[in-house]
């Protein structure tokens, strides 16, 4: 699926994150990455296979 030089990373890498948006719909709140994985506002991701990469923001310290 990827053009891009260099490659982006495939679904299955620790950091596919770092594929490029091909489809963004900030107002549902997700955007499609050139890898085919789905990745939501809230940092959860849905990859091609079916699975779900749970929500992973750094949780904040409370003052």
């Amino acid at each position: 699926m990827c053009r891009h030089t260099p490659k982006c990373p495939t679904a299955d890498s620790p950091d596919r994150e770092a594929a490029h948006v091909v489809a963004s719909h900030p107002e549902q709140g997700w955007n499609l990455l050139c890898n085919a994985v789905l990745r939501f506002e809230d940092t959860g991701e849905l990859l091609p296979d079916g699975r779900v990469i749970a929500p992973h923001r750094p949780l904040v310290a409370m003052a």
